[in-house]
């Protein structure tokens, strides 16, 4: 889980130059780095625990605590702010 999440950590530049060009104003958000940290954490969960599933084939109910999802990623959580300070034209 732990190499998952770091992984996805690494993408993120890239897909914030390809796909959040004008994030603030579609979106009409206050802050586009807030927006951006909410919504790779939400995806980085939703990747994790399809991850997660495939590795045990089993339901997320019985095998899998989102709330230690939420840990795994809350432990990187510098790297996630950096790799998307990098990536947000200041």
């Amino acid at each position: 889980m732990d190499d998952y999440v770091k992984l996805r950590i690494q993408e993120i530049p890239i897909e914030i130059k390809q796909s959040f060009l004008k994030t603030k104003q579609v979106w009409k958000c206050e802050s586009e780095f807030d927006f951006l940290y909410g919504y790779y954490v939400g995806k980085i969960e939703e990747g994790a625990l399809h991850y997660l599933q495939k590795a045990t084939r089993a339901s997320a109910g019985s095998y899998v605590d989102l709330f230690e999802i939420r840990g795994v990623i809350e432990a990187h959580r510098a790297d996630l702010r950096d790799a998307i300070k990098r990536s947000v034209p200041t």
